[in-house]
Formats: C-alpha cells, sequence, structure tokens
C-alpha cells in the first residue's frame, strides 16, 4: 500500500511572478489557506501517513506552516477565540523536509526523496495543481490503480492540442473503453505532432525503482533533469499506466484557473455553512 508521498515545493515560481519574489508559490492563498495545505489534505484523504516536502532555502515559510506557534495559541486561548485555535490544528500526518541547494529540475527535486521512499511504492503531488472530485479523492485513483496493475501509475486530463506544448503528452495502447491505459511512451512538451491529447498531470505513483532511471538520466528539456525521460526510459522495463482523472483539475500560476478555483472554494465553504 502507498503510504509515502513527496511534494516538490523548491522551484522559482516564475509562473506566478512578481508574488513569488517574496511568497512561495506553494503559499499562495485560496480562501485563507495556502495551496500547499489542499495538497496535504488530498494526500491525508488518501491513506498517505509520511511526507517529505522539497523545499529551497527561500521557502523557510512553508516549514513555518505546518509547525506550531505557541505564541499565537496562546493569544487565542487567553481571548478565548477557542474556534481559530480549531482553525490553526496541524494536519495528522508526519512532515519532513529535505532541500534542493540547487533548482535542477523535477527529476532532480524528487530524486532527494530516495531515502526517505526506501523501497516501497510512493506518491508524487505536484503543489500548483488542485484538483477537485466529488467521488474521490483524486491521488486515492491512482492508488487504487496501482493496488490493481502494479507499475508506475500518472494522472492524465484530456487537453486542447493548443495546450499540449506545457507538458508532458503520452502514447498510449488502445484501452478499449477501460478507464486505465497501459502508456507506451512520454514526449516532454512536445513542440509538434504530440502523440495524443492526453497529459500528464501532477499526480503519480512511483516505484521505488524510478531512483535508477532518475540517477541515469542528463539534463533535457531547459538544462533540467525531466522527471519525463526518466519515466520514458524506466517504460522500456516495467509498465506503466495511466488515468483520466475524475474532478476538476486547477493550475494555480493560471490567473483564470485560479479565480475559478478561489470561486469553486468559495461557493464550497458557503454551502457547508448553509447545510452545517
Amino acid at each position: 500500500m502507498v503510504k509515502k508521498a513527496i511534494i516538490p515545493a523548491a522551484g522559482y515560481g516564475t509562473r506566478n511572478l512578481p508574488i513569488t519574489k517574496v511568497l512561495p508559490k506553494e503559499m499562495i492563498p485560496l480562501c485563507g489557506r495556502p495551496a500547499i495545505d489542499y495538497i496535504v489534505e488530498e494526500a491525508i484523504g488518501a491513506g498517505i501517513e509520511q511526507i517529505l516536502i522539497i523545499v529551497s532555502r527561500s521557502k523557510n515559510m512553508i516549514l513555518d506552516y505546518f509547525d506550531r506557534s505557541p505564541e499565537l495559541e496562546h493569544h487565542l486561548e487567553a481571548k478565548g477565540k477557542n474556534h481559530l485555535l480549531k482553525e490553526m490544528a496541524l494536519p495528522n500526518v508526519q512532515i519532513q523536509y529535505v532541500r534542493q541547494p540547487y533548482i535542477k529540475g523535477l527529476g532532480d527535486a524528487i530524486l532527494l526523496g530516495k531515502q526517505f521512499a526506501g523501497n516501497e511504492p510512493f506518491a508524487v503531488m505536484l503543489p500548483d495543481e488542485i484538483i477537485f472530485s466529488d467521488k474521490k479523492a483524486p491521488l486515492l485513483q491512482l492508488i487504487e490503480l496501482h493496488k490493481s496493475f502494479r507499475g508506475n501509475a500518472i494522472g492524465l486530463k484530456f487537453m486542447k492540442d493548443s495546450e499540449l506544448k506545457k507538458y508532458g503528452v503520452i502514447e498510449a495502447q488502445k484501452n478499449n473503453g477501460c478507464p486505465q491505459i497501459q502508456i507506451t511512451d512520454i514526449i516532454e512538451k512536445p513542440e509538434s505532432s504530440p502523440p495524443s491529447n492526453l497529459a500528464v498531470i501532477g499526480r503519480y505513483i512511483f516505484e521505488p525503482e524510478i531512483f535508477t532511471y532518475l540517477e541515469n538520466t542528463t539534463p533535457g528539456v531547459g538544462g533540467e533533469i525531466q522527471l519525463t525521460d526518466a519515466i520514458k526510459s524506466m517504460i522500456r522495463d516495467f509498465p506503466a499506466y495511466g488515468l483520466e482523472m475524475e474532478g476538476e483539475r486547477f493550475d494555480i500560476a493560471t490567473k483564470s484557473d485560479y479565480v475559478k478555483l478561489i470561486n469553486l472554494i468559495y461557493s464550497r465553504e458557503e454551502s457547508e455553512n448553509l447545510h452545517g
């Protein structure tokens, strides 16, 4: 069973500039909570017990958020604001951290989690992609796929042709109407002739062998160690399955998605307050 998750959160957040000069993109607020808090919540809902967050030296705000604030707690207690103390409760999961000293790509960041993952399958969750599903926690969908088929499990979304050059795009065997798809190839940010309209989104389950392929991956697109390149190499030796994920996905670095996401969260909270 998958009990560990890695959240890479060391990048510069260039797509969210200029605010990310001073605020980590993972801490961008969504109705009073930072984006990464929703990712941790999703992980817990999928049964994850240990989380490793990859940070850089400018991301100490993330560590502070997932830590106690005794002075503030005492102040709220003295003022009788116990309802706010509940809002500050820490998530019921073990969180560890490691620094990525040089920003050399997503693949390099995940490689830092080798000791954390050990010989177990593990999840990777990108914190700038928020997915809401009314049926089942997004990560849990992949964990169930992994349990059934054994092998890497990768979250997918159907994308318009114009959007594919921003993502890893898969080639797959015909699935005869089944939700799961066996991946035969993957291409990082294809400029032309993408193999399909199924793009990789920020949820993965990996077998621990992925670390061997990451260690042997040379810099690719953008001069970085690309996770996609390691997946591509691993497909030759190990099966990989994709799943078109149920739920609505939002990229917080896209202004239109960000606004839609805030409106969705707000409407959900209003509905809960009305019926709660």
